[in-house]
Order: structure tokens, then sequence, then C-alpha cells
């Protein structure tokens, strides 16, 4: 281990150079100003209405039981194997 090399760091970082202060108050300016396109506001309220609408249909959801449990409910063969071919693709 060089101790002559650590005393030369250990000088350095104890030496008691004067420290510059920096003036970090800075006023703001007056003519700063934010504008929202119209687009962005357009985004930002198809967003909140998604974030308050429910992920389950449930009006859809009883419907289909109903149906189930009654023997009416009828999916196509044409349309659940269009889903199943969809589905594959996607790798889901």
């Amino acid at each position: 281990m060089r101790i002559d090399a650590y005393n030369a760091v250990n000088a350095v970082y104890n030496s008691t150079k004067p420290v510059k202060k920096v003036n970090s108050e800075k006023k703001a300016s007056k003519d700063d100003t934010l504008e929202i396109s119209q687009f962005g506001k357009e985004l930002h309220v198809a967003k909140k209405a998604i974030s308050e609408t429910e992920d389950i249909r449930i009006d859809k959801v009883e419907a289909i039981k109903k149906q189930m449990q009654e023997g009416t409910y009828y999916v196509s063969d044409e349309a659940l194997a269009e889903k199943i071919l969809d589905n594959f693709v996607r790798g889901i």
C-alpha cells in the first residue's frame, strides 16, 4: 500500500481553500407561461374518461350469464374461430 499517495489525496480533501458561494436566489420571470395545446386538453379528457369507466361491463356479463343459463346463448362458429386465430397470431 502506498501511504504517500494516500497522504497526497488526503491533503487535497482536507485543504482549507475558501469556498465561493453561489447566489442561488433567482427571481421568477413574470413572462414565463405555459400553454397546453388543444390536443393535449382532449387527451387529458379522454384519459380521465377511461380511468373512470369500469373494466368489466356488468350489464353485458349478467345478460350473457342469463342467456347461458337459459340455453339461448349462441356464438357463431366463424366468430369463435376468428377470435381463436386472432389470439394465436398475437401470441396470447
